[in-house]
């Protein structure tokens, strides 16, 4: 969604309740049976990043590309954004839905996941420079949803001291006008006190 927004492109959009999936659904993603799924010309293209690299190689002419020109920082992107979903995201999830030793443990392999992200980010305000590219937006849900998994276990995962600068990514993704309009404000997710953790 946030693709087509940057590339200017007009898209009918409908919500899916992921516990009754509809027929439309599992028609269209078969095989993995989740969203997102972008159906073009009657045709359906599964996967954040497949679609990702669909809309730009679709939609080339329109704005700028979401995938740098350069081969090799094409290359650096499609590898960073591997990155956060092979190694990133099963540790952050796994920390969130564990407990005791097994929380901790997937506590301390996403902080070393995190400390190289912070590295690749480097003083720079987006991953693809001045503006977002194709790793934010990969990886932007995760500046929207690592804040509600801290809130709910009590635990800060990113700290402004810690990592200065994917606080400052996080805090500049959420900001930008075509990510927010899109997004609950996360008051509104927050877990009231009695709320409990599983």
């Amino acid at each position: 969604m946030w693709a087509l927004r940057i590339k200017g492109v007009e898209y009918d959009y409908i919500e899916e309740d992921l516990r009754n999936k509809s027929n439309l659904l599992l028609e269209c993603n078969p095989v993995h049976k989740k969203v997102p799924v972008l159906i073009y010309q009657g045709k359906p293209i599964a996967e954040s990043d497949v679609i990702l690299e669909f809309i730009d190689d679709v939609w080339k002419d329109l704005r700028y590309r979401i995938l740098p020109e350069d081969p090799y920082e094409c290359a650096m992107a499609r590898f960073w954004s591997k990155f956060g979903l092979d190694k990133l995201s099963p540790p952050i999830w796994k920390w969130f839905t564990t407990q005791g030793k097994e929380q901790e443990d997937a506590y301390e392999a996403a902080m070393e996941q995190l400390l190289v992200l912070e590295k690749v980010l480097d003083e720079k305000k987006f991953f693809g420079g001045e503006r977002i590219g194709f790793v934010d937006l990969s990886l932007g849900s995760l500046s929207y949803v690592i804040p509600i998994y801290e809130d709910i276990t009590g635990v800060r995962l990113i700290t402004s001291d810690k990592f200065p600068w994917l606080s400052a990514w996080m805090e500049g993704f959420l900001g930008l006008p075509l990510v927010k309009e899109h997004l609950l404000p996360l008051d509104k997710l927050r877990p009231s006190s009695s709320t409990s953790h599983c």
